[in-house]
């Protein structure tokens, strides 16, 4: 707390209570000017204490936002002090260790897609979008931005024990381009509280904004990250998104096998995104789609190359030339 500089009382207080300092003994004196003084400087120690603490977590307060702030000061917690919800690691196929997937490439039959959330998690929206996916029985994958785990580490641990997967998204969600250095710590950092907050590992890693040249994929590239971009995307992320029947257009209309759907949970706000959640899921269902996580899918398309690398293997043994 900054060592403010405690106001002499002023001896108008004194005469409000008909008080006089001639008729005042030397000791009542003492303790009348340690009140006044006292409760002064608590007033300011606590307005000085506050506004710092608010810098140091990097909290701005939005105009006329006061009951929303005052959720995530109530709802940000020490993510050492949470008890991880799980405990495993969300490895991908070694194949993808260290590639850039765009989608999974799979058989024409094989109508399954991932949906993914970008930017949380948030108290609101990746709450609602929980309650969605439970409803349906639909397992996502969420890649979350380490700033707001930090904040929100009680939303991060639902995801969780939901069942869900959790990727890296960076920890301040920065576009612009940095050294190696930089970029470590964006990513470790992230990686590091999600595993202290919600006990998962992963290998699955998304760049803010899709950039690929900023150094962020070249460093989760060596460290055997498989990065994750997408197919298809509602567009609930641009400056002037659609509204909720083109969110929900956007997605069945490039739907395919393998597809890996770009949503948003946080960000800004999502509730478009959460409205049309629930028409997406129905229209992607009436199409013939099943949803899976992003490890499933990789696994899926892993295994399908496998089984072709093995016909392929097979030869005609010489000495047997009908077998």
């Amino acid at each position: 707390m900054p060592n403010a500089q405690c106001p002499m009382p002023n001896p108008k207080y004194l005469r409000r209570f008909n008080v006089s300092n001639r008729k005042l003994s030397p000791f009542l004196k003492v303790i009348t000017i340690a009140l006044i003084a006292g409760i002064s400087s608590v007033g300011i120690s606590l307005l000085a204490g506050t506004t710092k603490l608010d810098r140091l977590l990097g909290i701005q307060k939005p105009k006329g936002e006061s009951a929303k702030t005052s959720l995530g000061r109530a709802m940000s917690a020490d993510a050492h002090s949470i008890t991880p919800a799980t405990d495993q690691m969300n490895e991908v196929p070694k194949p993808f260790q260290g590639t850039i997937v765009y989608q999974a490439k799979l058989k024409a039959n094989e109508k399954v897609i991932a949906l993914t959330f970008d930017d949380g998690p948030g108290p609101k929206n990746t709450a609602q979008i929980l309650e969605i996916l439970k409803k349906n029985n639909i397992k996502a994958t969420f890649f979350m931005v380490g700033e707001m785990v930090k904040y929100f580490p009680q939303i991060a641990k639902q995801v969780a024990a939901d069942g869900h997967v959790i990727a890296n998204h960076t920890w301040h969600h920065w576009y612009f381009r940095m050294d190696e250095a930089t970029a470590a710590s964006e990513i470790d950092r992230t990686a590091d509280i999600i595993y202290k907050t919600t006990g998962e590992k992963t290998t699955l890693f998304r760049p803010p904004g899709g950039f690929l040249n900023n150094g962020l994929a070249k460093y989760a590239r060596n460290e055997k990250y498989a990065v994750m971009m997408w197919s298809e995307q509602s567009g609930d992320a641009e400056r002037h998104s659609p509204q909720v029947p083109m969110l929900v257009k956007n997605v069945l209309k490039y739907a395919k096998p393998g597809a890996i759907v770009l949503l948003h949970d946080g960000g800004g706000n999502r509730s478009k995104s959460v409205k049309a959640l629930p028409e997406m899921i129905a229209g992607l269902k009436a199409q013939g789609y099943r949803f899976v996580t992003i490890p499933q899918l990789l696994e899926m398309q892993a295994q399908e190359e496998s089984a072709v690398t093995a016909v392929s293997s097979v030869v005609t043994n010489p000495e047997h030339p009908d077998h």
